[in-house]
């Protein structure tokens, strides 16, 4: 690795991305303490979405105001945050994945722009809109995942191509959507594609020169897996010879889905890293028996060789869809009286679960939206042979092909997609944005081609019956898996959670309002409706002695995808076009940052 000297960067002409010495074993995590920075995609390598500055606080926060905006002239949709290093903030834009280096000296002036030169032909293999969660960065170096799958490393000072690597064949249905996660010395991306028939893996990368260090896959022989049948385990039991291969009908496992585009943390201490795979493929269930391991499944692997340490199949044979790529949150708490290292993770499939991160034992499971109706809970008996799987609603499995099972809760979106929730240490709370929808499902019979959607099903989707409202913005407590507080929203809250020591709580709607809750009651303290709809992440930054609040606007994902890719019928967008149709009427395709702060004396 290159050698930084620790410096404060004053000057407004020459770009100074904070640079530093190796005085320790991470310099990364000794800048991710300094609160005026955001240099990492959810704050921390805990995954926190959380920042000390107080500026801005409960009892002012009603005063903010737009400072200042910037457009990145992509009118699809804009999830992820940006980062800012030093006196320089970067931000990546959708497809084509222009990266932007603005000066935070000079009213946000570009100091450079980085476009890669991608295939159009990306697009159609891209399964819910052509977003980008983010860059990162570390080294000196800014790092993006493009959607063909390169890997960039940029020089933070000029933008100049470090070096680049391609990790997957977006011909074959791989694609990059996810931000790159750099921990220590390694950069590691995931893979899109579960509605392509991927196989999904986990890659990490030199982040001095671009080597691959390993790359483990989700399904598949254990060699693949870089699992040690005897030492890895599940709920504290060895997981066995062959575990994955086992639950598989033939080769399924080959095309069988288990994509890794969600997001990812680390614990130093452990050296362990934690991300969650996808759903199986295909979408419709009787064509591939069995629990489909390791799909549905929160992995805990060694950062240094890749090695898994544990697993946890939170869904096994995934009748609907549900993705376990969302965060998982690390923190240290007490629970039942003891000291834990606690991972606390948001499923699609409607479960707020929090395990021991060291162990993986399973110490909490319950619904974080209560209208969840596949399964009724999860079996905590640990004498029992059914310990920690879902228990089951019979009327709700999508098993039997052409059959349209009704009422179905959540709906494939899930209780809680991508977007990130935020946990604040003060409150001892995890702040989460919600999907409050639920689902009609038809299941058919599909042939797997390379490079062509591998779905087999039709959905449509709508609010639980007696409900208008498509979303929820709730506060959770991991110890008891209880709400809190509960604030409902129009449609899905899909912008990612901001929490800070002001007491005050952020996110964005669909309709384009950031808002200002508070930590503790979830009253709303402040409102404002950006240019599009938000299914970015809200992050915080000082400069010049003055806390800003910035979010990316520019509506789609999956939930927007109608109004980003111009589709009308109900049945498209899986499911997703129908259900979201009322969103036209509220916002309209933009890409914009928008930077908010008190007013200046």
């Amino acid at each position: 690795m290159r050698k930084y000297l620790l410096a404060t960067c004053l000057s407004a002409v020459a770009l100074c991305a904070a640079s530093f010495a190796y005085a320790d074993d991470d310099p990364l995590l000794t800048m991710q303490k300094d609160a005026k920075q955001w240099v990492t995609p959810r704050a921390d390598y805990a995954a926190t979405g959380y920042s000390t500055l107080n500026q801005i606080n409960a009892s002012n926060v009603g005063k903010i105001a737009p400072a200042w905006t910037f457009s990145t002239g992509v009118l699809r949709g804009h999830e992820g945050a940006p980062l800012v290093v030093g006196d320089v903030m970067y931000l990546v834009a959708p497809f084509p994945n222009t990266v932007y280096a603005l000066d935070l000296n000079n009213d946000g002036k570009i100091l450079w722009k980085y476009e890669p030169k991608q295939d159009p032909n990306v697009i159609p293999v891209m399964c819910c809109d052509t977003v980008n969660r983010g860059v990162s960065y570390g080294d000196g170096m800014i790092f993006m995942h493009q959607a063909d799958t390169t890997l960039v490393a940029l020089d933070a000072k000029t933008g100049k191509v470090d070096w680049s690597v391609k990790d997957g064949d977006a011909s074959k249905g791989q694609t990059g959507t996810d931000a790159p996660f750099v921990f220590k010395d390694k950069v590691l991306i995931g893979v899109s594609g579960g509605e392509f028939g991927v196989r999904g893996w986990v890659s990490a990368y030199n982040a001095k020169d671009g080597k691959l260090v390993w790359r483990a896959y989700s399904e598949g022989p254990d060699s693949d897996l870089k699992v040690d049948p005897q030492k890895t385990t599940s709920l504290g039991k060895p997981i066995g010879a062959d575990s994955s291969l086992k639950t598989w009908k033939g080769d399924q496992w080959k095309i069988g889905g288990g994509a890794t585009w969600g997001w990812y943390a680390y614990d130093p201490k452990l050296n362990l890293v934690y991300y969650g795979s996808g759903n199986p493929s295909t979408w419709n269930p009787s064509q591939r028996p069995g629990d489909n391991k390791w799909s549905m499944t929160i992995w805990a692997r060694n950062l240094d060789t890749g090695e898994a340490k544990w697993v946890y199949q939170m869904t096994p044979h995934d009748e609907w869809d549900y993705d376990g790529v969302n965060e998982m949150i690390l923190t240290d708490q007490k629970i039942d009286g003891k000291d834990r290292q606690l991972l606390t993770h948001f499923d699609r499939n409607g479960f707020g679960y929090t395990l021991d991160r060291a162990s993986g034992e399973l110490l909490v499971a319950q619904k974080f939206d209560p209208k969840v109706n596949w399964a009724t809970g999860i079996n905590m008996d640990k004498n029992s042979a059914d310990y920690g799987r879902p228990i089951r609603v019979k009327a709700m499995s999508t098993e039997a092909q052409d059959v349209n099972v009704k009422g179905v809760c959540p709906a494939a979106l899930g209780s809680k997609d991508e977007q990130p929730a935020a946990y604040d240490p003060q409150t001892e709370l995890f702040y989460v944005p919600t999907n409050h929808v639920c689902m009609d499902y038809e299941p058919f019979k599909v042939s797997y081609t390379a490079g062509q959607p591998y779905v087999g099903a039709t959905l449509s989707m709508y609010p639980p019956k007696g409900d208008s409202n498509m979303g929820n913005f709730i506060a959770w407590d991991n110890k008891t898996g209880k709400i809190v507080w509960s604030d409902p929203e129009q449609f899905s809250a899909w912008g990612g959670a901001l929490a800070t020591a002001g007491g005050v709580v952020f996110y964005g709607t669909l309709e384009g309002y950031l808002k200002a809750v508070d930590a503790k009651t979830g009253k709303l303290l402040y409102k404002f409706k950006t240019p599009s709809g938000i299914i970015g992440n809200v992050m915080t930054y000082e400069h010049g002695g003055r806390q800003y609040v910035a979010v990316m606007s520019g509506v789609g994902g999956w939930a927007g995808i109608g109004l980003a890719a111009g589709l009308t019928k109900p049945n498209d967008g899986l499911g997703a076009v129908g259900g979201y149709a009322a969103l036209s009427n509220y916002t309209a395709l933009g890409g914009t940052l928008t930077v908010f702060a008190l007013p200046q004396d």
